[in-house]
């Protein structure tokens, strides 16, 4: 009878045993909110924005000061990021290559994407806002468990799929806001009158009109992002969830998206982790020259998961934590507008190096037919500014932009001159100085093998004029059709 109820005994607990879930992955959950076309125009940046979503979450986290991103533009950023190194170094550094070259380029023998990665290790992967626009050729099905629906952005009224995982399973995702791009008005716009306008900009109505857009939109954002943390608190998660909000490039503006200035590339980044204070310590904010692209060896960092030597990012926390001397930053073709431009950002100093001095800073480009191309539109302020310089009414540190004339080498001091308006490239007293940044520059591209000193092939630029058409005015097209 003794030998019964020890078997009894015995058969139960290890049904019991057997009948309990798998024990929870103590690795983190990671949550990237990407803003698209997000300037760091944020309360805690020192705007005077009301953000007290992000705000809080900075003051809860870690805010990092000066980060930069790889691109101004969005699908060489994302691609970017999704490969752990710079676009330039694999050849997907063509805005756009794989809607006008059939996809044909690939990441390097070996190489994966990040999300691809992940779902390797075990995470469970979504994207949210279905952004894919990568400039290299991708299998969807191995990136993410679920890739959510092309096209579009976040919205609160959309269903967060991180409950669809396993039990115990931790999950990385990634949320589309639309940030800089949003097209929602608020009941309480923001007064243009309150807005700040960096220098290289005039003081015009329609450039007031167009900063006032981007402080609401940042606002709208913030309202979503209230949305998705309250998500992740109503579902258990916000403890053991390391949320990631990061801008892709800078904003829509003339002298901002698409060039490689810090209205370009300074992008906001935040990261939040309460189950880590001590790696992740809330309340700190990081003064260090960043890059975006770290985000990506953080990730995988957080995930236990090493960091592939091919890539070119690093962690931001912990003991193999180095902080970068220079931060690089790239254009290339953007659509249909050829252009080459690379700099280098260090503690103090902007260079910048011009490729194709023949091009002006303005020559046409996709905002020039868009819609929002028009009194009171989002791109209105465009027309204002180069009206107002054939008029002759910008002053020297508005108008060099505008003019045709381009120089081939760019120097700027922070220390003096934050928005970048007056050029020191030919002053003597910084020729040390210039030399030095471009000695930079020269190591980066030749180390890195630049895939922009290549010519794009004449199969691709016309892929490009089916792609746009009458718009593609430039000379390598004419040489193109031949």
């Amino acid at each position: 009878m003794r030998n019964l109820l020890i078997i009894v005994v015995a058969f139960v607990l290890l049904t019991s045993l057997m009948s309990r879930p798998v024990c929870a992955d103590d690795r983190p959950n990671i949550l990237w909110l990407h803003a698209e076309d997000m300037s760091p125009l944020l309360g805690c940046y020192g705007y005077n924005i009301a953000t007290p979503t992000l705000d809080k979450f900075a003051r809860n986290g870690v805010l990092f000061e000066r980060c930069y991103t790889p691109t101004p533009v969005c699908s060489t950023c994302r691609s970017s990021l999704m490969a752990g190194m710079y676009a330039t170094s694999f050849g997907g550094h063509q805005h756009r290559t794989i809607q006008v070259e059939g996809a044909r380029v690939r990441l390097p023998e070996g190489a994966e994407p990040l999300p691809t990665m992940l779902r390797k290790a075990g995470y469970f992967t979504f994207n949210v806002g279905g952004k894919w626009d990568y400039n290299f050729v991708y299998d969807l099905r191995a990136m993410f468990t679920n890739p959510g629906k092309r096209g579009g952005f976040y919205r609160p009224n959309m269903t967060l799929p991180w409950n669809e995982r396993k039990p115990g399973q931790p999950f990385f995702g990634m949320i589309q806001l639309q940030a800089g791009k949003e097209v929602r008005k608020r009941a309480d716009p923001t007064d243009p009158n309150d807005v700040r306008l960096p220098a290289y900009y005039p003081d015009h109505p329609e450039v007031r009109r167009f900063f006032a857009y981007q402080y609401d939109a940042a606002r709208t954002m913030d309202d979503d992002v209230r949305v998705i943390l309250d998500a992740l608190e109503r579902d258990g998660l916000s403890e053991n969830t390391v949320v990631i909000f990061h801008g892709d490039h800078g904003m829509r503006a003339v002298r901002d998206k698409q060039f490689c200035y810090d209205g370009g590339l300074h992008v906001p980044l935040i990261v939040h982790w309460p189950a880590n204070p001590k790696l992740v310590p809330p309340g700190t904010r990081r003064k260090e020259i960043t890059a975006n692209l770290d985000v990506t060896g953080t990730t995988l960092a957080l995930a236990g998961i090493p960091i592939p030597k091919h890539m070119e990012c690093q962690t931001l926390f912990g003991d193999a934590y180095k902080p970068r001397d220079f931060v690089i930053g790239v254009r290339d073709r953007c659509d249909f507008t050829i252009d080459r431009i690379r700099t280098v950002r260090t503690d103090r100093y902007r260079y910048v190096r011009n490729f194709l001095t023949d091009r002006p800073y303005t020559q046409s480009n996709y905002k020039d037919f868009h819609r929002e191309l028009k009194p009171g539109g989002v791109f209105g302020h465009i027309l204002a500014i180069k009206s107002l310089y054939k008029q002759g009414q910008l002053n020297k540190r508005q108008a060099w932009f505008m003019s045709p004339d381009r120089p081939s080498e760019e120097l700027y001091d922070h220390a003096s001159d934050p928005d970048e308006t007056v050029n020191l490239a030919s002053d003597p007293k910084y020729k040390a100085v210039l030399a030095e940044h471009r000695a930079i520059l020269d190591r980066w591209m030749k180390q890195t093998d630049d895939k922009g000193q290549y010519p794009e092939s004449a199969a691709s630029l016309r892929a490009v004029m089916r792609r746009w058409g009458d718009k593609c005015v430039n000379p390598e097209y004419d040489s193109a059709r031949r």
